[in-house]
């Protein structure tokens, strides 16, 4: 039992994450520092759901009104406006290039 290992063992925390972020903005390294913050947002989020967003991120998977309910639900349910922001920017590249599944 002692040498078993969990999951939730490896898990890195919200606060862990943004202080990263700081470093990282601190460091001139802004494309880190912004994903280390979406990464922190995405801690609140049940695993099962992120491997659905994952999922349904992949092109011609989704629909676009399909990407943007995702987006509405990560800011209003965990608040994560920064992953609802980087999302409905997907969406709209998505959209530029016709990657929507057909509805």
């Amino acid at each position: 039992m002692k040498d078993e290992r969990w999951t939730d063992d490896f898990q890195i925390s919200s606060a862990t994450l943004c202080r990263q972020a700081d470093a990282a903005r601190e460091a001139g390294f802004t494309q880190l520092a912004e994903n280390l913050r979406r990464a922190a947002e995405l801690t609140a989020v049940p695993k099962e759901e992120l491997l659905r967003i994952y999922e349904a991120l992949r092109p011609g998977r989704s629909t676009q009104a399909e990407l943007l309910a995702i987006a509405d639900k990560l800011e209003r349910d965990y608040g994560a406006r920064q992953t609802a922001a980087f999302i409905r920017e997907a969406a709209a590249e998505y959209a530029r290039r016709r990657l929507f599944r057909p509805e």
